[in-house]
């Protein structure tokens, strides 16, 4: 974190309390013993950026398959739209971890924020840019989205992050389009259904329900790991569970037990078909779309699952050169990649 004038350091001590932050944060404070419920597992506070979103799937299965129980691991798992307010919320410290993209980890460290990913679900962000069926005739690209108005499920958001990287790499200011926060689900197809958006980036099932309906047609699909490279330059691990810093030194134990879990999860779902993962999500993860559409749009991007939990080598330069493209706080600034992310628990793991 820069100096700041003395007559602002009451504020800023001020704000640092406030939020509970990490100890590396804002220089002080710290996390606190993960609690034991009457059962004596250990209560970890996860939130996650859409539960029903098949980019977090891996969640919910560990829940299913019994997975976090086994590892004496009481997980409360709860649900944010937007991965944004997910950090917010672990920041403050209402969670203990987040389930989110592992982009927002750079974005954090640049602002003087000390989380990291230890162990990664997705190998690639499994997002589509969605265009209006009635704007598909004049929008070919992101090089046309000057003057539209670009859905996101927040403002600060990932899909937030990949829209404006996506608008910097075809030649347009994060000025010449607008971005409207307009969630996940229901509420982005309501969006778009009501022409407040003229395109958008999504996940599964949102998309089968757009095409379904007509509402829109894909114009970049990140949801391969060839489609991501294609867009995006490089491998783009996405989604990843992230804690604080501070958390992680102080519960290596717990920390190690979420891990197994997910790892486990993780090898269950590349030796397991896609019916059989849709066979395990709860009725109404696809109750807007129907379970056959769910099945075949979970079968089309089982692949950008990560086979093993391990950060791919050349995924966190990736990530950061796309941030760095628009994103102030990050470009120009020193950012120690090898702080955001630790594959420690994941190679004991294995």
């Amino acid at each position: 974190m820069k100096p700041v004038k003395a007559k602002k350091s009451v504020l800023l001590v001020a704000s640092c309390t406030a939020l509970a932050l990490s100890l590396t944060a804002c220089g002080g404070g710290s996390a606190k013993t993960a609690p034991k419920d009457a059962t004596g597992r250990s209560t970890v506070r996860i939130m996650v950026g859409g539960l029903d979103k098949q980019i977090y799937l891996p969640v919910m299965l560990a829940q299913k398959l019994g997975y976090f129980k086994a590892q004496g691991i009481n997980a409360v798992l709860s649900d944010e739209p937007a991965g944004v307010d997910a950090e917010t919320d672990m920041l403050a410290g209402q969670q203990d971890a987040v389930v989110g993209f592992y982009d927002h980890n750079i974005d954090l460290q640049s602002k003087g924020k000390s989380t990291e990913s230890v162990v990664q679900l997705l190998q690639a962000p499994g997002e589509v840019e969605m265009v209006r069926t009635d704007e598909a005739g004049s929008v070919h690209s992101p090089a046309d989205f000057r003057g539209k108005k670009l859905g996101v499920t927040g403002l600060g958001s990932s899909t937030n992050f990949l829209t404006q990287y996506l608008e910097a790499k075809n030649g347009l200011k994060t000025s010449d389009a607008t971005s409207v926060a307009v969630g996940a689900g229901s509420t982005f197809v309501a969006a778009m259904q009501n022409k407040q958006i003229d395109a958008g980036m999504t996940t599964e099932p949102t998309i089968s329900i757009l095409q379904q309906k007509g509402l829109a047609k894909p114009l970049v699909d990140m949801r391969t790991a060839a489609g991501a490279k294609a867009a995006l330059g490089g491998t783009y691990p996405a989604s990843c569970l992230y804690l604080t810093t501070a958390y992680i030194q102080k519960n290596p134990d717990v920390v190690q037990k979420l891990v197994n879990a997910f790892v486990e999860t993780m090898k269950w779902i590349n030796t397991h078909s896609a019916a059989q993962i849709a066979d395990k999500m709860p009725a109404d993860y696809y109750a807007g779309v129907g379970k056959a559409t769910y099945t075949k749009a979970l079968e089309n991007e089982k692949g950008m699952y990560s086979p093993d939990g391990l950060m791919p080598a050349d995924g966190p330069r990736t990530v950061l050169s796309v941030l760095s493209a628009w994103d102030p706080t990050v470009k120009g600034h020193s950012v120690d990649l090898s702080r955001t992310y630790t594959n420690e628990f994941v190679n004991k793991a294995r």
